[in-house]
């Protein structure tokens, strides 16, 4: 009961009183109004997507990791829900972060790859779903999925095609955004001590201005500062937001300012750094939080939390720090693969969702999740329909995050042109895991992914009546990408980007 509807009651009972059936009628209608604006409030509950970069499976305490600093992640994963098997879908950032924003498989519209194509304008992105209930929406740190500037001298990695991939999150409905195009430093930003220029030159951009400052300390502390700002003005306007936080590290170049790297003195230099970074994270989810708490919205709060991919290297660092290859120190704990693989390594990433007004604490879920799948819970959790039938390869998973009992029926797919130690195509599918050398003769991979995450025993000659199954769907599924892909979903789509070479 309310203070304000508690205290109604007994001012009219000491006032008039009034009988007991009275009383408890006004009691029982405050109850209800009570629980009817929980209820409301939970219908349009406020959206946070985190994403680290890179950051491998063991790279958390939560996952396992004794030595990592991750008390406010680990805190959030213990209050909420923990993901075991959550895939990023790409094994690289461009194509996950696409995957989030559409609830489609990147390869339907070109972004298999990094720096070539962008976010398309026609496809439905969560900002859209979003903004057509009345949310503000905010984007802060890493974009990707296009330029932020036609000018090539502000461009990143591909700054020939600035103005053919233009494509930034304000024009994608982003209300407020702090952005930068790809990658930075993870500390000190502006020092370009060591770095590679342009590609990591620090451009912040701010609704289609950049943003210049004396940018020092954490660049997680720099985004979440706005992020922070966004979140206060969005509360005080009583109106529900619905904001991604895509952080920098623990992608290179990997720095960690001293008060970081102390936390880890038993550990070599490199590794302070990566360490570090991680725990910069850490600091800047755990003020998220407390913003949440301190402002009272954290109960109606939906938070997800994920990697774009796996540890990025092949895991074995220099002894001497160097800030790019410093990332190699990342874990993927005891899958196969890494970053650019579609092992689990590669894809199979730390991952958490909390709600507290909604789900249950202490929760552990085994079956397969996926980036493909935030477009679609949030458009069953807003009420939002989809206009029209472009396929999306994402499900709902609202069933989960409620607690109800759910196998996963919608398979999930994998394709890239950037994998060398992988296959290039494969398929989760009820606990199983298909994966596809298109074009050579190797062997077809079976695993079941429930027993075997180490993706160690290959059942594919055991099993040939599955792997024919698995196989026929995946290649069915390629039909229909490069059918999106080449004449496209929705009216004025412009093919960009490219479709997997390896496919026939």
């Amino acid at each position: 009961m309310s203070e304000k509807y508690s205290g109604e009651c007994d001012h009219v009972h000491a006032q008039t009183k009034m009988t007991r059936s009275a009383i408890l009628a006004c009691c029982l209608l405050s109850i209800g109004l009570s629980v009817n604006a929980q209820a409301q409030r939970n219908d349009k509950p406020n959206i946070i997507l985190l994403m680290a970069d890179d950051l491998g499976f063991a790279d958390v305490g939560f996952n396992g990791n004794t030595v990592v600093k991750t008390p406010h992640l680990d805190r959030l994963a213990a209050d909420g829900i923990r993901f075991t098997r959550f895939y990023s879908v790409g094994p690289v950032c461009s194509p996950t972060r696409a995957c989030v924003q559409t609830g489609r498989h990147c390869m339907r519209f070109g972004m298999i790859g990094v720096n070539r194509g962008k976010l398309p304008a026609g496809e439905i992105n969560i900002a859209q779903i979003a903004k057509t209930k009345g949310y503000t929406t905010g984007h802060f740190g890493k974009w990707h999925l296009g330029t932020l500037s036609k000018d090539p001298e502000l461009s990143g990695p591909a700054p020939a095609t600035a103005a053919q991939r233009y494509g930034p999150p304000w024009e994608r409905h982003y209300d407020a955004t702090f952005t930068t195009e790809t990658n930075i430093a993870t500390w000190d930003p502006l020092d370009e001590s060591g770095l590679r220029i342009p590609k990591h030159r620090c451009h912040f951009w701010s609704n289609g201005k950049e943003i210049k400052d004396d940018w020092k300390g954490s660049s997680e502390t720099i985004i979440v500062d706005r992020a922070i700002s966004f979140i206060k003005t969005a509360v005080a306007a009583k109106q529900p937001f619905m904001t991604t936080v895509w952080f920098f590290g623990p992608h290179s170049p990997t720095r960690a300012g001293k008060k970081l790297r102390d936390l880890y003195p038993n550990e070599s230099l490199g590794r302070q750094h990566y360490l570090g970074s991680i725990t910069a994270i850490d600091n800047e989810v755990g003020r998220i939080r407390q913003t949440l708490q301190k402002l009272n919205v954290d109960k109606d709060t939906l938070i997800f939390f994920c990697s774009d991919n796996g540890p990025e290297g092949d895991g074995k660092p220099p002894a001497k720090y160097n800030q790019y290859r410093g990332v190699y120190h990342g874990s993927a704990g005891e899958f196969q693969g890494r970053k650019r693989d579609l092992y689990n390594g590669g894809v199979c990433v730390p991952a958490l969702a909390v709600w507290p007004a909604v789900i249950k604490p202490g929760r552990t879920v085994d079956e397969p999740v996926c980036t493909l799948d935030y477009l679609p819970t949030i458009a069953e959790i807003l009420g939002y329909q989809m206009p029209d039938d472009r396929p999306l390869d994402g499900t709902t998973v609202l069933p989960v995050l409620q607690g109800n009992a759910w196998t996963r029926t919608a398979f999930i797919p994998f394709a890239s042109n950037m994998t060398k130690q992988s296959p290039p195509v494969a398929i989760v599918d009820k606990g199983h895991k298909l994966l596809l050398w298109l074009g050579t003769d190797k062997p077809d991979e079976l695993y079941d992914i429930q027993v075997d995450a180490t993706e160690s025993n290959n059942l594919a000659a055991q099993k040939p009546e599955l792997t024919a199954k698995l196989k026929s769907g995946l290649m069915t599924w390629l039909k229909s990408a490069r059918h999106s892909y080449q004449t496209g979903d929705y009216p004025d789509y412009t093919q960009q980007g490219s479709f997997i070479r390896e496919y026939r």
